[in-house]
Formats: C-alpha cells, sequence, structure tokens
C-alpha cells in the first residue's frame, strides 16, 4: 500500500499570490486520491499578504491562521493537513521548511535574519528538513540561477509551475550528485487540481506528523516521487541567467 501527498501549497489568506482558501482545497484532493497536504504559504521575507508592521508573535499568529483553518475544516474527511513553510531571499532562492509548528516559529523571531547557510544550521539543530524549491527557476525577476546543494537536504525535481526543461535540469543535477529528490504542485489555485497536473510524494508508510515526512526524507528511501509521465522527456535547460553553485 502506498499513500499520496501534497508537499507544496499555498493559500490565499497567507501567500499574495494564492488565489484559493485552503479550505477549499480539500474536496479535489481527495478526489484526486491524496492522503494529505503540506500547507506552505509564502513566509516573511518571500510573498506574503500579511502585514509585516505586525509584532512577530502577532505576525506568526495571523499567518499560521490559513494552516489551522485548513486542517480544522479536514478534520473528519480523511485528508490529513501538515505544516511547512516557503522562505524566500529574493533572487529565487527559495526553501521548504518542515517538521515544525507555528509555536516554534513564534519562539524564533531570529529565522528572519539569518542567511541560508545558518537557516540550514538552524533548521537541523532543532531536527527540521531543508528542500530548495524549484532550483532551476528562471523569472523575470531574477537575476540569477543560484544553487544550495550542501544547505539542503533535497531538492524539489518536479514542479507544476516551472517548466520541464527547468524540471529536467533539476533532475540531472540531482542524479549526478547523489541528491535526495522530492516533488510538489507548487499550488495556487483549486482550478489546477486535475489529473494531469499531480506533482506529489508517494510513501511507503502513512504520515501521522510533519516530523514523520522529515524522517523518511532523511533516511532516503520510503518514498518516491509522482509526475505526469513525460515530464523529463526533454533537454535540460540551456541557462539565460547565470548560474551560481554556493557551496
Amino acid at each position: 500500500m502506498s499513500y499520496k501527498y501534497e508537499t507544496h501549497l499555498h493559500t490565499s489568506d497567507s501567500s499574495a499570490c494564492g488565489r484559493s482558501k485552503g479550505e477549499e482545497y480539500i474536496e479535489g484532493y481527495l478526489k484526486l486520491g491524496y492522503d494529505g497536504i503540506f500547507v506552505t504559504d509564502h513566509f516573511y521575507l518571500g510573498n506574503t499578504c500579511i502585514s509585516r508592521e505586525l509584532p512577530w508573535d502577532e505576525w506568526v499568529t495571523q499567518y499560521c491562521m490559513s494552516y489551522r483553518k485548513t486542517r480544522e475544516a479536514a478534520q473528519g474527511t480523511g485528508l490529513k493537513v501538515f505544516f511547512g513553510w516557503e522562505t524566500s531571499y529574493g533572487t529565487g532562492e527559495d526553501f521548504l521548511i518542515y517538521g515544525f509548528t507555528p509555536e516554534w516559529l513564534t519562539e524564533h523571531p531570529e529565522i528572519i535574519k539569518i542567511t541560508q547557510e545558518e537557516q540550514y544550521e538552524l533548521i537541523h539543530s532543532e531536527g527540521g528538513l531543508v528542500v530548495q524549491a524549484h532550483p532551476f527557476r528562471e523569472r523575470s525577476y531574477m537575476r540569477e540561477i543560484v544553487l544550495h546543494p550542501n544547505h539542503c537536504d533535497a531538492w524539489e525535481i518536479a514542479n507544476a509551475g516551472n517548466t520541464p526543461e527547468m524540471d529536467r535540469s533539476a533532475y540531472d543535477y540531482a542524479i549526478s550528485h547523489d541528491m535526495v529528490m522530492t516533488c510538489g504542485s507548487d499550488i495556487h489555485s483549486t482550478d489546477d487540481l486535475r489529473e494531469d497536473m499531480v506533482f506529489a510524494m508517494e510513501t511507503d508508510e502513512p504520515l501521522n506528523s510533519e516530523l514523520d515526512y522529515v524522517r523518511l526524507i532523511l533516511s532516503g528511501k520510503g518514498f518516491r516521487t509522482v509526475f505526469p509521465k513525460d515530464r523529463l522527456d526533454c533537454k535540460p535547460l540551456d541557462p539565460s541567467l547565470p548560474v551560481y553553485w554556493r557551496f
């Protein structure tokens, strides 16, 4: 038996680019056979819609409200809802963080002032997981592609917001450097809940907490990436932006 999870999801209550509320996703994910979802809204330095004028503890409360509302709405449906976040560093260096609670965030206001390297050290020291999101993504707002193979535990090698060429580049790099691979849709709207848009993680055991996912990914076994079969049937990206590796 296997279990299917969405690991990269945005809601309109916390992400400025989100177009659907968290509770609006539940029915669609159940119809697609998912067992759970991670709500990973854009964090403090990213495209959040929560005012940065708020005191830190109030900001965290408002930011996490969407996750809590989604989890409450999913109770009794069979769909599990987990917490995570997507932190950004302004130039397309985005990381998915797993393994913590909203309460942990309240106790760690320094999280918004540290470097990518310091983030990795902190998250690891506290028992969490760092995944570099869509590492070969190109966007008009990005000056360069910056990769952090030594400051993450895994790479998101398939993402519905990427072009196939971007994903192929991430996949090829992960394979050649023996990196752990994850997958998530980066969904922003229920309009994208379709069979041909399934980008997920499949596990051999059910997840009962965020830490179950952390344990599996860090172990390097008991899971698989799920994405459209023809997704990687293309050549890698011919970069139009400079690519830098930060080891």
